[in-house]
């Protein structure tokens, strides 16, 4: 038996000259949660729709169990759930009514489907709402039901594309301990997100995804470590300091500085400096000084995922702004 869910070997799929997934390997083990982190227009969902036979595959190899992508679409529908960016469920129908619906679509006899869809109710704790509407359910609640259709089968692999995008905090961590029940039971779980918070909570390992091609891979402590043991992070008090300041760090630790951009306050932009060593910073903070630079604020810690997605890609991912202006990495569109 493979010990792997997904094995990809260089995926491509483009649209007319714009190569939306750029050769990008994949693998995700039995039993983890696989984290696909990048910003908007990435190509996470354009990945995730070939890899669920809803995309033809246009270069490359993907196996789910074992099972080729290209050649058994109809065994790999068996094997996954899907739940898209967007919820797929009726807006007239109830909650019970929608997972009955479901359940007979995929071929459950009615007293079963009945069975299944009050079971996921309760496991999904939306059993007060079960005879409501979806056109009266929260956003949460709609992310929850979704869900649960995507369960009806009990598949062994769930694909969840952005699972909270537009969520609340609280219905975030709602959906997060969800997630971790389903791999508790045995499940193993394929999510993307541009929430760099969400990736470090959730993911057992992560691949860093960036205009189509997978810049890095790893559990979250490796990512991390690969920018530096601590991170000394500055806000500069002017922004005509700027460049001076990169030179000064460029000049002591022979290293790049990651730099956001300047606050709409109009104070000077923060500066993220990778160091091997914490005591470091005390010898930068120092040559700061000594070249007339002033600092409002500093602290040192431990790097995050921010500093290592600035610190791959030069950017960050864009994940204050929940549109997505992009129209060649199309919605995560379901079949169940």
């Amino acid at each position: 038996m493979t010990t792997h869910a997904v094995q990809a070997t260089g995926l491509v799929k483009a649209f007319d000259d714009f190569r939306a997934v750029d050769g990008v390997d994949l693998e995700v083990r039995r039993g983890e949660i696989f984290g696909v982190l990048g910003p908007n227009g990435a190509g996470k969902t354009t990945m995730l729709s070939m890899l669920a036979t809803l995309l033809s595959i246009d270069e490359g190899h993907a196996e789910i169990f074992g099972v080729d992508v290209r050649r058994e679409p109809h065994r790999i529908r068996q094997l996954l759930g899907v739940t898209g960016q967007y919820a797929s469920v009726d807006e007239n129908l109830t909650a019970s009514e929608n997972l009955w619906l479901f359940g007979r679509l995929q071929g459950l006899p009615r007293a079963e489907a009945r069975a299944t869809a009050e079971r996921l109710l309760a496991q999904f704790s939306l059993e007060e709402a079960a005879d409501k509407p979806i056109s009266q359910f929260s956003g949460g609640m709609r992310r929850r039901l979704d869900l649960a259709a995507s369960l009806i089968s009990r598949p062994p692999l769930i694909f969840l594309d952005e699972p909270t995008t537009g969520l609340d905090p609280r219905t975030r961590g709602q959906m997060w301990d969800t997630i971790r029940g389903l791999v508790a039971d045995g499940s193993t779980i394929l999510l993307t997100t541009q929430y760099l918070d969400e990736a470090d909570q959730l993911a057992d390992r992560i691949a860093v995804i960036d205009r189509g091609r997978k810049v890095a891979e790893g559990t979250p402590d490796e990512l991390k470590s690969s920018v530096g043991a601590a991170s000394l992070q500055l806000q500069l008090a002017h922004d005509a300091d700027q460049a001076l300041a990169i030179e000064v760090v460029r000049r002591l630790l022979h290293e790049e500085p990651v730099l956001t951009p300047q606050a709409s306050d109009g104070r000077g932009g923060r500066m993220n400096v990778a160091l091997d060593e914490a005591d470091r910073a005390a010898d930068v903070l120092i040559a700061l000084r000594q070249s007339g630079i002033s600092i409002t604020s500093v602290s040192v810690d431990k790097p995050t995922l921010d500093e290592v997605f600035l610190a791959l890609t030069g950017h960050d991912t864009g994940q204050s702004d929940q549109s997505d202006s992009r129209t060649d990495e199309p919605a995560l569109e379901v079949a169940r």
